[in-house]
């Protein structure tokens, strides 16, 4: 990065509508020339988001799991250049997920890391806590916690969620 570039903005997006709205939030709270880093991240053992194309994973095939994860980021990435942001799309393999999201915003030397409040998968998210709360904890970096106004999509979860994934 050249010296005096804007530090990019890491957004944390895994196909839900939750994190759809962490894009959407950050349009109305940020300057849409900043330049925005949408990082999907994916674990081993729980794919831990949800293919932007809606086929179904095995968290054991990690080639069709990275890649469905870049789809995944480059979704939130067009999402955010339709409203008006330069935007890279990555893909990260880190167990816990909040771990890393912090990587890339490291990495990028990031100014600020947006998420949503539920930006998690089900079973990886219930075992290494809320990612919300693991990134304020673990990152000195500004975090934007994006919180729903009214539920999207009807119930504004993950599809297929089941009751054990919907607790925080």
């Amino acid at each position: 990065m050249s010296v005096g570039a804007p530090r990019p903005i890491v957004v944390a997006y895994d196909g839900t509508d939750l994190s759809r709205l962490a894009i959407e939030q950050a349009e109305q709270l940020l300057r849409t020339d900043s330049r925005i880093v949408v990082v999907c991240v994916w674990q081993p053992f729980d794919v831990g988001f949800v293919p932007s194309d809606g086929t179904s994973l095995n968290a054991e095939h990690a080639p069709a799991v990275r890649a469905a994860a870049l789809a995944t980021a480059e979704h939130g990435a067009e999402i955010a250049r339709g409203l008006g942001f330069e935007a890279e799309a990555v893909e990260r393999e880190a167990a816990p997920i909040w771990k890393g999201i912090a990587e890339v915003a490291d990495e990028r030397d990031a100014a600020a890391i947006v998420l949503c409040a539920h930006c998690h998968g089900r079973f990886g998210g219930l075992l290494s806590g809320s990612v919300t709360a693991s990134i304020t904890a673990h990152t000195e970096r500004t975090v934007i916690i994006a919180h729903p106004q009214s539920a999207p999509s009807g119930n504004g979860e993950r599809p297929g969620a089941t009751e054990s994934s919907r607790s925080s």
